[in-house]
Order: C-alpha cells, then sequence, then structure tokens
C-alpha cells in the first residue's frame, strides 16, 4: 500500500512539471518561427474583416481562375459601390465567361504590397492557386507611407533594390523586417511560379491629378518600378497607369470629373468600368495573353491597347 502511495505522489508532481517543460518547448518553438508568431489576417483592422468584406474561394475549383491581389483601387470596401465608389475589380467579371473562368477579387481596401503579406493574406489567396490560374497584381497605393506609424505601418522603401530597414511593427506587435517595394512584388512573382500560375503586374492606375492638361504619370517611381521588376522577372506586365491616363488626356478634365467617385484616388461605377475595359485592352497586348480564350462577348470587343 505504501507503494502505490508513493508513486502517486511522484506523479502527482512529476505530472505538472513535465507539462510545464512541454508548453514552454512548444511555446520557444512558435517564437523561432515568424510565421506562427504573426497574428493571422485582417490584424491590422479586424481580425474578421477579410470576411466582413465577402471574400469568397473561386466559385468553380474545377476551372481556371483569374485572381486579383492589390487594394481599394482593385476591390473598394465590400464591393458593393458604397459611397459611390468602385474598384476595377468588380466590372472585370463581366468581360469574362463564367463557364470558362473564375474572376477572384481578393484585393484588399488599405492594404500594401508589404501589409496584404504581413497580415497572411497572401498566403490564404495563394492556397486557392493551381497550376494554369493567372495572378494580376496591382500595388502602390498605398506603398509610399512611414513604415511604422501606430495606423497603418504598411510603408515599404522605395525603388526595387535589396535594402532593408528595422522595425518595430506596432500593429502587428512584432519587430520586422521592411523590404523595398520591388522586393514584395519579387516575392508576389516567385510565389506564384512556385504554384505553376502565372503572375502578371499592373501598374498602379493614375489619380486623378492633372498638369498641363494631361493627367500626371507614375512612371518616374511606382509604375516604372512595376515595370522594372516585370523585365527582371521575364513576366507580363500591363501598363495600366499609362493606358487609362491616356484615356482621361482624350476625354479633358470635365468628362473626366465623373468617373471618380472622390477628389482623386477612387473611381466611380463608370469609372471603373472603363478602367476594368483598360485591363484587358492591357492584357490582349501582351505578347503571350494567357486569357485569350476566356473572354465574353463583352470582353471580345474591347480592342488590344496600341502603345
Amino acid at each position: 500500500m505504501s507503494k502505490i502511495l508513493s508513486r502517486r505522489i511522484v506523479l502527482s508532481t512529476t505530472l505538472p512539471l513535465f507539462f510545464s517543460l512541454f508548453v514552454v518547448a512548444v511555446l520557444a518553438s512558435a517564437a523561432q518561427d515568424p510565421a506562427k508568431s504573426a497574428p493571422m489576417e485582417g490584424a491590422t483592422t479586424d481580425p474578421a474583416a477579410h470576411a466582413k468584406i465577402g471574400l469568397k474561394p473561386p466559385a468553380n475549383p474545377k476551372l481556371p481562375t483569374l485572381f486579383l491581389v492589390g487594394d481599394s483601387t482593385v476591390r473598394n470596401g465590400r464591393a458593393d459601390g458604397a459611397g459611390g465608389q468602385w474598384g476595377w475589380g468588380e466590372p472585370l467579371v463581366d468581360l469574362f465567361d463564367a463557364s470558362k473562368i473564375n474572376v477572384d477579387n481578393r484585393a484588399i481596401g488599405g492594404r500594401s504590397s508589404r501589409s496584404y503579406i504581413m497580415e497572411n493574406q497572401w498566403a490564404e489567396t495563394l492556397a486557392f492557386v493551381k497550376p494554369g490560374d493567372i495572378i494580376l497584381f496591382q500595388w502602390g497605393h498605398n506603398d509610399d507611407g512611414p513604415l511604422d506609424d501606430p495606423a497603418r505601418a504598411r510603408g515599404t522603401l522605395h525603388g526595387i533594390g535589396d535594402e532593408t530597414k528595422e522595425v518595430d511593427n506596432p500593429i502587428l506587435k512584432i519587430h520586422e523586417t521592411v523590404h523595398a517595394y520591388g522586393w514584395y512584388l519579387r516575392k508576389y512573382v516567385e510565389d506564384t511560379k512556385a504554384k505553376g500560375a502565372i503572375p502578371i503586374i499592373c501598374s498602379p492606375i493614375p489619380r486623378k491629378t492633372w498638369k498641363d492638361g494631361k493627367i500626371v504619370r507614375n512612371a518616374a517611381n511606382y509604375g516604372g518600378w512595376a515595370r522594372q521588376v516585370a523585365e527582371q522577372e521575364n513576366v507580363g506586365f500591363i501598363d495600366l497607369n499609362e493606358i487609362i491616363a491616356r484615356k482621361y488626356d482624350a476625354l479633358g478634365e470635365a468628362a473626366v470629373e465623373p468617373l471618380f467617385g472622390d477628389p482623386h484616388t477612387h473611381t466611380s461605377r463608370a469609372g471603373a468600368e472603363l478602367n476594368a475595359e483598360c485591363v484587358v485592352a492591357g492584357l490582349k497586348a501582351l505578347p503571350h495573353d494567357p486569357v485569350a480564350a476566356y473572354f465574353s462577348a463583352k470582353g471580345k470587343a474591347v480592342a488590344p491597347y496600341v502603345a
């Protein structure tokens, strides 16, 4: 009886100690893996933000999918035209045949090329990607900002180089190595290729900023950097900034005014439809258009862009 009692005493003292050591080991392992310790998607605003804005998987997994990745100029809010503002991703759907291809708009407002990755939004999107899919990327509108401001902490370093800066991210509560805009674009491209899918980079759509009767281009910064990365990585490039800006120039200031739902950045439905047609025009101008067989009758009617 005394032997049984002594065994119980030993177990009662050693089991809690073993469990404590096990928990410490697990926590230490997670701390060494940033992917496990970093907060999940939506962390900059709301942990359930991606669900609230209505992101869904591709409608038909058996079909190829055209994924859209970017900011609010691609998908504004819940994609329902709130405040009269639309991204070009919504009307783009009508330019494709839904019986042949999914168009899955996974852009999220307020994100940059950096924060979309850091919040694990990119990992969530990438999980749906299969060989033969196509991904359009448009980043730049939110990349030009502070690296560690307490409101967003989404900025990236200028250029396409390998320079970095260490910051303490006040939103995600982690220490972070911030890279240049081009570095993040290269990561998107490389991750996409690794899945057997086709990446296409777009320059950011132009803002409604006029100078000497012309829309101001961004070829000297984000548009130019996007082009350089596409050339380095030998992937398709749609100069959406220039394509749309030429349309605006031809229309003139008065006619362009109703194409916007705010002073200079977000388009109205009419503006989003114009931009979506410009995306298709850019796709058709590529040396090898990977979506050529998937256009709807409306999409087929769009002429290729001629530089």
